[in-house]
C-alpha cells in the first residue's frame, strides 16, 4: 500500500520503522514454532539441524517420528483423552458461560462487576493456585484422578473465555427484538432459540473454540488432578521430555500447531461473520 502524498520525511521514516518493528515482533513470536516444524522431519534422533537437512539432502528428512507417534499406544490414548475431555469440557463451559453472559447482559442484573470478576477469576489467578485448590477440593469429594474431575477442572478454566466472547457479542444485540417477540406471543424459550441464539452464535462458537483450545493445551491442572488413565497430550509430552527425550515430541507439537491454526482460522471467520450480521464494517 502506497503512502499518502502528504507524508513528510519524518512520517515516511516512522512508517518504515513501524513496519520493521512489527516484523521483528512477529519473527520473535513465530521463530520457535517455525524452527520446530522442520526439526520434526529430522531423520536423526537429534533436536538440531543436521548437515543433510541444511543442505536439503532428502536423506536428512524422514517421517519416522510421525510413524512412531501414530504407532504408539500411549500417544494414541493421550489423543483420545485430550479430545474426549476437551469436547466434554467445552460443552459444559459453553453452556454455563453462555447462560452467565445472558444473565449479565440484563439491565436489572445486580452486582454485575462483582459477578463478572468472579467468573473470569480463573484467568487472573495464577494457574498453579487454581490447580492446587482443585486438587484438594476434588480429593475431598473423591473425584480427583477421574475423568469427571478433569472435565470439571477444564470447564472451570474454559468458562471465562465463553463469558467474555458472548458478552462482547451481546453488546451490539438489539434488545427490542426480544420485546417484539414477546409482544407477538413467543415464549422465552422460542425467542431464545429463534432470535437470540442465531444472532449470538458466532460469539458462542468462538468462546467454545477458545475453551476447547484451553482444555486441549492444559498441563498444570492435569498434573494435579489427572491420574494415569487421564493422561492428555500435553501430559504425555511433559513425561516424554522428562523420561525419554525423543523428536516424536516435535512431531506431536507440529500437529498441535496445525490444529491450533485451524481453530483460530475458524474463530476469525466467525468473527467476521458476526460483524456482518451486526452490520459492522471492518476497519
Amino acid at each position: 500500500m502506497s503512502m499518502p502524498a502528504y507524508y513528510t520525511t519524518k512520517d515516511k521514516i516512522w512508517h518504515y520503522t513501524f513496519r520493521v518493528l512489527c516484523y521483528a515482533i512477529f519473527f520473535f513470536l513465530l521463530a520457535p514454532i517455525l524452527i520446530m516444524i522442520p526439526l520434526s522431519f529430522n531423520a536423526q534422533p537429534f533436536f538440531t539441524f543436521t548437515r543433510e537437512m541444511l543442505t536439503l539432502n532428502p536423506d536428512g528428512y524422514s517421517l519416522r517420528w510421525y510413524r512412531d507417534f501414530l504407532g504408539s499406544e500411549s500417544w494414541m490414548r493421550s489423543i483420545r483423552n485430550s479430545f474426549g475431555i476437551g469436547v466434554a469440557a467445552t460443552i459444559l463451559s459453553t453452556t454455563l458461560g453462555t447462560l452467565a453472559a445472558l444473565g449479565l447482559s440484563r439491565s436489572e442484573m445486580p452486582a454485575k462487576g462483582l459477578i463478572m470478576g468472579i467468573l473470569i477469576s480463573p484467568m487472573i489467578v495464577p494457574l498453579i493456585i487454581s490447580a492446587a485448590g482443585m486438587f484438594f477440593f476434588f480429593s475431598s469429594i473423591n473425584i480427583a484422578q477421574t475423568y469427571l474431575g478433569v472435565v470439571l477442572a477444564h470447564a472451570a478454566l474454559g468458562t471465562p473465555f465463553v463469558v467474555i466472547t458472548v458478552t462482547a457479542t451481546l453488546v451490539g444485540f438489539d434488545q427490542s427484538l426480544i420485546r417484539a417477540a414477546a409482544n407477538l406471543g413467543a415464549s422465552p424459550t422460542r425467542t431464545f432459540f429463534k432470535i437470540t441464539m442465531p444472532l449470538i452464535l458466532p460469539g458462542v462458537v468462538s468462546g467454545a473454540l477458545f475453551a476447547f483450545i484451553t482444555s486441549f493445551d492444559e498441563i498444570v491442572v492435569v498434573l494435579f488432578v489427572a491420574g494415569v488413565e487421564q493422561r492428555t497430550i500435553p501430559r504425555e509430552m511433559w513425561s516424554g521430555i522428562r523420561e525419554d527425550i525423543s523428536p516424536t515430541i516435535l512431531a506431536v507439537a507440529t500437529i498441535l500447531v496445525m490444529i491450533s491454526i485451524a481453530l483460530l482460522t475458524v474463530v476469525e471467520l466467525l468473527r467476521r461473520r458476526g460483524e456482518k450480521l451486526r452490520g459492522v464494517t471492518p476497519g
